[in-house]
């Protein structure tokens, strides 16, 4: 199971999930000197989203005699995380317009490096997607040599 490197591809995106769960994804330092922060547990759907991702990953990682089923719920988290990605962002923008908007300027903001993980995370779904498909093709080219 954990010896396939799909395997621990998948692992991995589940880790960079719970990290993004735990981790502040921006910051905002005010005129007034408060600083506010956005995380994932800070907005529900976001926090679904990372949820979805992480356990999709797991799941998929205990598929592995099926293969087919494994690669399009990799696929199906692939599409989650991206989802993650565009809704983070627009939370991030949505703060950031709602504090303009309260009469409080902003006077620096900037993106925390746990806010570059779900990227990390597409990358490492598309990777063992590759993989399991490339398990697939080798198990159907020995079915043909039998």
């Amino acid at each position: 199971m954990i010896q396939r490197i799909q395997s621990l591809y998948l692992l991995l995106a589940a880790a960079a999930g719970a990290a993004a769960l735990s981790f502040n994804l921006w910051k905002a330092t005010l005129t007034n000197n408060a600083i506010t922060y956005v995380n994932a547990a800070s907005n529900y759907l976001l926090f679904v989203l990372y949820i979805i991702v992480i356990l999709l990953a797991v799941v998929c990682i205990f598929l592995f005699k099926k293969r087919k089923l494994q690669f399009r719920l990799t696929v199906f988290n692939i599409l989650f995380a991206i989802a993650a990605l565009a809704y983070q962002y627009l939370v991030v923008q949505q703060t950031a317009n709602k504090l303009s908007a309260g009469g409080v300027s902003i006077v620096s903001a900037s993106y925390l490096p746990a806010s570059f993980l779900p990227v990390i995370i597409i990358i490492l779904l598309f990777l063992a997607a590759r993989g399991i498909y490339k398990d697939e093709k080798l198990i159907k080219s020995l079915d043909r040599l039998r």
